[in-house]
């Protein structure tokens, strides 16, 4: 009985590694140019409510600032915390966002499945900002 077995890993096909690692870099590329839009959507959004813009690349910081353009007070971010309720908190915060620039709760439901789209048409339309938006969640 001959149980030998090969275990080689030599049947690389190097077209097939090739083309892998291009599809990987065209995906990598076009991540970064959504995330850069994303960062200059926020960015803009900040400014457009009287916030510093560079308060969108820091990683706490933009949230409590997103609560505060909101809501008027940038501690209710902390709900973001808590199990369940972060879920509607989050539903919320578009809602009240789309409402603060102007716009009805149907584009805040859109920014919820959306926010790449809907972000830079708030950011760079004609949206102005109205104020904070006054409810508990």
């Amino acid at each position: 009985m001959n149980y030998s077995y090969s275990y080689s890993t030599t049947d690389l096909d190097p077209e097939a590694a090739a083309a892998l690692g291009s599809m990987m870099a065209v995906y990598g590329v076009i991540i970064l140019v959504i995330v850069v839009i994303a960062i200059v959507a926020m960015w803009k959004l900040f400014a457009k409510a009287g916030r510093p813009g560079w308060a969108a690349i820091v990683p706490i910081y933009n949230a409590y600032v997103l609560f505060d353009i909101v809501y008027g007070k940038g501690i209710k971010f902390l709900l973001m915390f808590v199990p369940i309720l972060n879920v509607v908190v989050e539903i919320a915060i578009y809602i009240r966002l789309a409402q603060a620039y102007g716009k009805g709760a149907g584009f805040g439901i859109a920014m919820l499945f959306f926010p790449y789209v809907c972000m830079p048409i708030l950011a760079f339309g004609s949206a102005q900002y109205n104020g904070p938006i006054d409810s508990f969640v």
